[in-house]
């Protein structure tokens, strides 16, 4: 089992955990339909770059 050999101070730990937060994903708006996806994605009616890229059961 891995023993530290110094004790890690709190300032340096915390130092080390400054990048761990979680992001706030990237949205975009399709420019068709309006609605809002994931920058890169699908949205869920089908379109991508306001072209219908994909099927959907609603159509």
């Amino acid at each position: 089992m891995a023993v530290q050999q110094n004790k890690v101070t709190r300032s340096k730990r915390n130092k080390r955990r400054t990048h761990d937060s979680l992001k706030d994903p990237a949205l975009s708006t399709d420019q068709v339909s309006g609605e809002i996806h994931r920058r890169h994605h699908v949205t869920a009616d089908g379109f991508y770059k306001g072209r219908k890229v994909v099927e959907t059961e609603q159509d």
